[in-house]
């Protein structure tokens, strides 16, 4: 009996020694496995360094380790490259990092971060054109961006339109809509010009449709070269009408239009920035106080709203205009009238308030 006993409490004592090694295992393995978890958690959580201006770029064709590397070499993250590699590999299925410019202002933690990265929500940038410029100043707005890749070098503007329009013959002045346009960095001058190339064509294709005078005009064409010197003439919306129906009216009767803008044009780079009689009496092209009609080509990138004056001038009888010198126009229906609005604005001396375009 004694022995029986014994043996019974042996054998309790084994099972009760194996289950509580079971016991302690499985309690190690589980604060094993928290602490591993929680170490990652607090790694792919941890805050990352960015306090820079600057952006994170990604080539196109960089591998994950190069990426990783970048991240790591500009202290973007403090965490290990094997752990964000082997993070980055076990959520693969995410996706995979996209190439471009990334704004990391806003990004607080690495996973945040990858989710970023993987998005490929790239940083857009923007690049404005003042209406008015000239192809050249376009094409020096261009080159001078930084984010922007250049491809039109010294091409000359046939080579340029070629490759645009498939159209080397045609003049680039006022076929390029001027507008503010978003791009991502690494795009290209030439893709840039694209855009604007086909939105100055679908808003001139409309307008012309929707056109309101015949007969001055021959085609569309040629509403852009009016368009550009109505631009040129004033930057006061309301006057725009007004300044169509005096170059409209002077069309009409045959009579030159004697824009300043297309004389300082024709002039090119030798125009020093005072406009003399003597410059007035330049043969050029684009000179309208010598030649009737228009000039050959547009004299710079016309607005939508000059476009549609071109083509929508006011009704009336006025054939002259001067600068007032607060942003506006004076317009005058006789010579003798303008002579004395002349007199009135120009020559009896611009006030230091004087402005040729509104505030």
């Amino acid at each position: 009996m004694v022995q029986t006993v014994h043996l019974f409490l042996d054998a309790m004592s084994k099972t009760f020694y194996r289950i509580f090694n079971v016991k302690s295992l499985f309690v190690f393995i589980s604060i094993f496995i928290f602490a591993v978890v929680k170490s990652c958690h607090d790694q792919v959580n941890s805050s990352i360094n960015w306090n820079s201006d600057e952006t994170f770029v990604i080539e196109n064709g960089a591998s994950l380790e190069r990426i990783l590397k970048q991240l790591s070499s500009k202290n973007v993250v403090k965490t290990s490259e094997q752990f964000l590699l082997g993070y980055a590999l076990l959520t693969n299925f995410r996706g995979t990092f996209k190439a471009g410019e990334y704004d990391l202002s806003k990004i607080k933690t690495v996973t945040e971060l990858f989710v970023l990265l993987r998005s490929g929500k790239v940083l857009e940038r923007q690049i404005t054109f003042i209406e008015g410029w000239t192809f050249e100043q376009w094409r020096n707005h261009l080159k001078d961006s930084p984010y922007i890749k250049q491809e039109l070098g010294e091409r000359k503007n046939s080579e340029v339109m070629a490759i645009i329009a498939g159209k080397p013959e045609l003049m680039p002045e006022g076929f390029f809509f001027p507008d503010t346009y978003q791009f991502t960095r690494g795009d290209s001058d030439i893709r840039i010009l694209k855009r604007a190339h086909k939105k100055m064509v679908d808003v001139l294709e409309k307008e012309w449709a929707n056109r309101m005078i015949e007969g001055t005009l021959e085609d569309a064409y040629e509403a852009l070269i009016l368009a550009s010197i109505i631009e040129s003439e004033t930057g006061f919306k309301g006057d725009r009408g007004k300044v169509s129906q005096v170059f409209v009216n002077r069309l009409r009767r045959n009579i030159r239009l004697q824009s300043d803008p297309t004389v300082i044009y024709g002039m090119g780079k030798t125009f020093d920035g005072n406009l003399t009689k003597k410059d007035l009496r330049k043969a050029t092209p684009f000179n309208t106080y010598t030649n009737l009609g228009l000039p050959p080509t547009p004299i710079g990138m016309p607005s939508l709203a000059s476009v549609r004056a071109a083509l929508h001038p006011e009704e009336g009888e006025y054939l002259y205009f001067v600068a007032k010198g607060d942003g506006r126009t004076y317009f005058s229906k006789t010579l003798t009238e303008h002579n004395q609005a002349v007199e009135k604005y120009q020559r009896s001396g611009r006030p230091k308030s004087y402005q040729s375009t509104p505030q």
